[in-house]
């Protein structure tokens, strides 16, 4: 840890003195979210028009990305089967909606009236184990790990190649990573290879707590007593007793991204961006006054200032919460639970951030997709839920060059499987990759330089979303 004002020289476990630097506490950026971020400006990013600026596509276009952990029920959702046998249909009625023969369930009334503005993919799957880090990976980055290779998320792909506008990063994660879901792998929310530079900046905060705060862009309180032109000079005092530290490759990177960093904790556009009290109460009780719905609220505010790709994740684990992990026995979740909590919650903010992004002309540059890492099994089972299908399931999405109002592909009678147009999770991050304006042949540099595209060689986007 690094401390600017400390009254003795501290040594830590490099074997380095580092007198009078910054407090990690002021800057926890700089060791994790925001350093490696701001580091890839200099050692990644030379300059906008470095290596990536943008000009692959026409459109500069946005993503929100609604990671539903747990997995929905895409025939408790959107893929209903009132037809089939009663232990495979579930309770729930399906309802019309505002595009004529796109159906359903009745559990969604604001979607229902929405549906226009996104489009439903029925037939995407998977073969791989149906674990759920296994579909986290897949869906996030279009790739199973294999061979010790993590892939970048679509996110910190984009964020590489187009880099930031302006002190935003390009990539931010809220409200915090996945966690413990069973299968103790990666998630697929890192940049992976492309090295933790381009790793999204995480919120590590809930939203809709009375006191929000955004940790990575507080300093801590004694910072406050000191004159703001001595900070800026505080690096100066200073640097004839770092000799030892600034021949270090760490110092080297500090040196270069030190000032950035600053910059941005101390921000009025990035606190700004931040700050929800800045929305009137109507706004913040239309998306809902939980988690999910002012983590949508906010995406909608980092998008209006600047930032590229918002993932959202809508729980943390599985574990001991409502989700959508409906096996219906504890520590899960069951049909009726999901039903009474988990669903509205969902609708009331989905709803809201479409319609809000459409009313403020963001939805037109705005690719909203929400997905979850596999489907649920058709046949409810005895504890009264369903448990892990990746063999189908129903994703959405909407906004930016993606057609609204459409379904692509559909599942069999019973939902077991696709019965037409299979999709892939390669197929989805390039239609993400397309709809954001990248060349989905583009290469990225993997292990040892090994150039690897954004997808693999034949995958194509889903082109009837276009």
């Amino acid at each position: 840890m690094l401390r600017l004002d400390a009254q003795k020289p501290a040594r830590f476990c490099d074997g380095l003195t580092r007198r009078d630097f910054l407090h990690a506490g002021a800057i926890t950026t700089l060791g994790l979210t925001l350093g490696d971020y701001l580091s890839a400006q200099q050692a990644g990013h030379p300059s906008p028009s470095g290596r990536g600026d943008g000009g692959e596509g026409a459109r500069d276009v946005n993503c929100i990305m609604l990671f539903l952990v747990g997995g929905p029920s895409h025939i408790d959702t959107w893929d209903p089967k009132p037809n089939a046998p009663e232990e495979v249909r579930g309770p729930f009625r399906p309802t019309a909606t505002n595009v004529p023969g796109m159906q359903i369930t009745e559990i969604f009334p604001r979607m229902a009236r929405l549906a226009d503005k996104f489009s439903l993919v029925r037939s995407v799957y998977h073969t791989a184990t149906a674990v759920h880090d296994t579909g986290h990976q897949m869906m996030q980055t279009g790739r199973l790990f294999t061979g010790g290779i993590e892939h970048p998320h679509i996110g910190c792909a984009l964020g590489y190649v187009k880099g930031a506008r302006g002190e935003m990063p390009p990539h931010v994660l809220i409200p915090r990573p996945i966690g413990r879901t069973g299968g103790n792998l990666p998630h697929g929310h890192t940049a992976g290879y492309l090295g933790r530079q381009h790793d999204p900046f995480i919120l590590n905060a809930d939203p809709s707590v009375p006191d929000f705060q955004v940790p990575d862009l507080l300093p801590p309180s004694y910072i406050s007593s000191i004159r703001a032109d001595r900070r800026q000079r505080m690096r100066d005092a200073v640097d004839g007793a770092m000799d030892a530290f600034e021949s270090s490759t760490q110092a080297r990177q500090l040196d270069s991204s030190f000032q950035l960093a600053y910059r941005l904790m101390s921000s009025a556009r990035a606190r700004e961006a931040f700050n929800l009290n800045q929305e009137s109460e109507a706004v913040r009780d239309r998306y809902g006054r939980t988690r999910f719905g002012q983590s949508c609220l906010l995406a909608r505010r980092l998008i209006e200032r600047g930032v590229r790709f918002v993932t959202i994740n809508m729980f943390e684990t599985v574990f001991d919460e409502v989700t959508w992990d409906i096996h219906g026995s504890r520590p899960f979740t069951d049909i009726a639970q999901m039903s009474r909590e988990v669903v509205p919650n969902f609708d009331r903010a989905y709803s809201a951030l479409i319609t809000d992004l459409v009313d403020r002309g963001l939805y037109s540059n705005t690719v909203v997709t929400a997905m979850g890492e596999f489907g649920r099994t058709p046949k409810i089972n005895p504890a009264g839920g369903r448990d892990h299908h990746p063999g189908v399931w129903t994703i959405l999405m909407g906004g930016g060059p993606i057609r609204g109002g459409r379904i692509v592909g559909e599942s069999d009678e019973l939902g077991y499987r696709p019965k037409t147009r299979p999709i892939t999770s390669g197929e989805v991050a390039a239609t993400l990759y397309r709809a954001l304006g990248l060349d989905i042949h583009r290469e990225l540099p993997g292990p040892q330089n090994r150039p690897i595209p954004l997808v693999d060689f034949g995958v194509r986007e889903i082109r009837e979303l276009f």
